[in-house]
């Protein structure tokens, strides 16, 4: 009888043991949250198919893959995560696997003291060609390259990263930059186009390439003092952060007069063009006419809007 209590005890004991691992398991996972909160969209209107079911189950999947990898080693808070949108248009279907169209990348963060999201990153990449058999695993290999729609989205994956990493602290997304880059390099493997350096001026190449240039180190630099030392300071002194918001902007004069018709010009004022009006429209006034005078040099194309400036 002793003996049969003892071989109870040592039951108990094991199963309580191997609860305990479980429930550090599912703590664990809790704490390395992953990283992205990213609303996925496929529009594919424009294609006549008979299997329509295709695009529900790709977007499932590109939302799965990016909403649920562990993109780094760093513990992300659900509020932490990176707010970001990614639109798949389709516009050909050659054959019944293949599929060619444009992405369109939007990506915000949110303002310290406030409910407001400000947008970061706004792009449309029109190189757009991939392979998928409906239910397909995507798996990616950092030392090969496999699949083109693996490598969009996990180079997408890591520059959203990024871009978000540098509002917070200059050049703080080095790391997932020079990860973009990796697969930048792997995927020339493919012959696909938008990786190389003779495919473009505003190809996935080019954006990381010269994000990482220091001949327009000024993207980042504004990227962080407009963000971390402007908008973030809003609500302590709105001049004052209004100020760093126009000494940001300035920084993209250097990439300017490195080259005036810079890719990342275009990348910073699509994205931030409307907010920069909206701050400088009204509100406590500060010294808009070199402001002014700067963004209607830089980027001409916005006039109608650069005007709207308070001087």
């Amino acid at each position: 009888m002793k003996l049969l209590q003892i071989f109870l005890m040592k039951l108990w004991f094991e199963y309580m043991r191997n609860c305990l691992v479980i429930l550090f398991l599912l703590l664990g996972l809790k704490i390395q949250a992953q990283e992205l909160n990213c609303l996925v969209t496929i529009n594919a209107d424009q294609i006549q198919s008979s299997n329509t079911q295709v695009y529900n189950t790709l977007q499932t999947a590109i939302s799965e893959y990016l909403n649920n990898t562990k993109w780094t080693n760093k513990n992300y808070k659900p509020q932490e995560k990176v707010q970001c949108a990614i639109i798949f248009n389709i516009l050909e279907q050659p054959s019944l696997n293949e599929f060619r169209g444009n992405v369109q990348v939007q990506v915000s963060r949110p303002v310290f003291n406030s409910t407001y999201q400000s947008p970061i990153f706004n792009f449309k990449d029109d190189d757009l060609t991939f392979s998928y058999t409906e239910f397909q695993p995507l798996i990616f290999n950092e030392n090969s390259f496999d699949s083109n729609l693996v490598s969009i989205l996990t180079f997408y994956a890591y520059t959203i990263l990024g871009i978000d990493a540098d509002t917070f602290a200059l050049n703080g997304g080095q790391e997932y930059h020079q990860k973009a880059e990796n697969v930048v390099n792997q995927a020339q493997q493919g012959g696909f186009s938008g990786w190389n350096r003779i495919d473009g001026n505003t190809t996935r190449y080019q954006l990381n390439d010269n994000i990482l240039s220091p001949a327009f180190q000024g993207y980042r630099t504004a990227l962080y003092e407009y963000h971390l030392k402007g908008l973030d300071a809003m609500s302590d002194n709105k001049k004052d952060a209004k100020n760093s918001i126009s000494n940001a902007v300035l920084q993209m004069r250097q990439v300017y007069n490195r080259r005036a018709n810079a890719f990342l010009l275009r990348v910073f004022m699509d994205t931030k063009s409307d907010e920069i009006v909206d701050i400088f429209s009204d509100g406590p006034n500060t010294n808009n006419a070199s402001l002014k005078e700067t963004l209607l040099l830089i980027y001409p194309s916005y006039s109608p809007k650069w005007e709207k400036i308070k001087i």
